[in-house]
């Protein structure tokens, strides 16, 4: 049994790790602050921290975890983009993360994404609720036909490619790997230039690693030739956000569905309803029409949080019960 400090904590979070854990006995406690220099202490006498993707895991935090006598950072999420791994291998920290908790749930959401955009769902459930019942400025289109980019074709990227697919989209990908199940239903696998020029829907269902920051910047965006709609499900600094607005305002971008943001960690899973935003790039984002923007609620299905938190408890004690280390993260 393991003392475990779980940060930047929902309710949603501990319903499903309240469960999970009468399987497993850890000794939990719930924090809502997020993991960051100034809350660090907050992890002094844990043996390990569950963190969240908006959670700080930088040289100098996890230095200050070890001095707590920390040993385990286990990431309740896929990506590890926020841990500095070089520094926890050289500190002797074990991280853990989840790498497949519900693909399906973060693939329904890009859907979801397109279809409520394309369709101005969001817009036309407003007017509605308004007394509004004008059709003028709702015009989609059909994506039968149309050409559609996947940019990451793993766990979720190949579901997302199959799920267009079905709708009849010619799927073209970009990705190290090809998948020879995409492969066999027709989805082609081209390079991001020729990616990016032809298709009328762009995807990003890839992780954010140095490769991929920024990988829609000024240069992606003026390569585009159908004025796409552009999606990102992934990590919000796959897109230079500034880029992507001025492709929206030049025409080069149709239309921008966002889960994720570049600087989300200080706005999103809060309630700021009453607060001024001060972040100038987001609120230009929301001036934008043609933008529709969920805060990083792709995962957020019964599904994905019960396997989140079931993955997540049994990798910590996999850490601790001394055997082979399950679904450990290295540098």
């Amino acid at each position: 049994m393991a003392q475990i400090r779980v940060f930047s904590t929902k309710p949603y979070d501990r319903v499903g790790f309240d469960a999970a854990n009468r399987q497993q006995a850890h000794e939990v406690v719930f924090l809502d602050a997020r993991l960051d220099a100034s809350t660090v202490e907050l992890a002094a006498g844990a043996d390990a921290v569950c963190v969240f993707v908006n959670d700080d895991l930088s040289a100098p935090v996890l230095e200050a975890l070890v001095a707590a006598g920390v040993t385990c950072v286990a990431l309740r999420c896929a990506g590890y983009n926020n841990v500095d791994l070089d520094a926890a291998q050289r500190l002797g920290l074990s991280v853990v993360h989840v790498p497949a908790y519900s693909p399906n749930a973060v693939a329904e959401h890009t859907l979801a994404l397109i279809l409520a955009l394309n369709r101005r769902i969001h817009r036309a459930y407003n007017r509605v609720r308004d007394g509004n019942f004008s059709l003028d400025g709702l015009v989609g289109f059909d994506l039968a036909g149309k050409t559609a980019g996947v940019v990451g074709t793993g766990r979720i990227g190949a579901i997302v490619a199959r799920l267009l697919w079905h709708l009849r989209c010619r799927v073209v990908a970009v990705d190290l790997f090809h998948d020879e199940h995409l492969l066999e239903l027709g989805v082609e696998y081209v390079d991001l230039d020729q990616l990016l020029a032809e298709s009328d829907l762009i995807t990003l269902n890839c992780p954010l690693t140095p490769d991929t920051h920024h990988l829609i910047d000024a240069a992606a965006v003026a390569a585009m030739q159908r004025a796409p709609m552009v999606v990102n499900t992934g990590r919000g600094a796959l897109i230079d956000t500034q880029a992507a607005i001025d492709g929206l305002k030049s025409g080069r971008i149709g239309s921008l569905a966002l889960d994720v943001y570049e600087e989300e960690a200080d706005l999103f899973f809060e309630d700021r309803s009453q607060e001024i935003l001060d972040d100038d790039v987001f609120a230009r984002l929301l001036t934008f029409p043609n933008v529709l923007i969920t805060a990083h609620q792709a995962f957020l299905t019964r599904e994905a949080l019960t396997a989140i938190a079931e993955t997540t408890l049994a990798n910590v004690t996999s850490v601790f019960d001394g055997g082979p280390v399950t679904n450990q993260v290295r540098g």
